[in-house]
């Protein structure tokens, strides 16, 4: 495996990692892999597209908390607008999603 590029903590605190909670999912069409994902961040919702697909149902993550870098610029994905990046290990042969281990209210900074 190759090592990783490092950096600064002042670079790292850049990132805006927030818990999301999925308020709905579906399918994007013509993808076995791709989600549409409509994500609750308290103060505000946003579509965020994932390449999870194959390794989750839409249905069983509605209502599932996760957690997303927020302050990426907005990039289009299969002609719909993604507003973020969920974190997901790549383990167990898939996407594995990065959950916080207790409730916690959307839109809560990680830190």
């Amino acid at each position: 495996m190759e090592t990783p590029e490092k950096y600064s903590l002042e670079k790292f605190k850049k990132l805006d990692l927030r818990v999301a909670k999925i308020i709905s999912a579906e399918r994007v069409e013509g993808s076995d892999k791709l989600l549409k994902l409509e994500v609750d961040l308290g103060d505000e919702k946003r579509q965020i597209i994932a390449g999870i697909g194959k390794a989750y149902a839409p249905e069983d993550l509605i209502n599932k908390e996760m957690v997303i870098i927020a302050n990426l610029e907005p990039k289009m994905i299969k002609g719909l607008e993604s507003e973020g990046m969920l974190l997901a290990a790549d383990a167990e042969g898939g996407p594995v999603l990065v959950v916080p281990e207790k409730v916690i209210m959307p839109g809560t900074k990680i830190c």
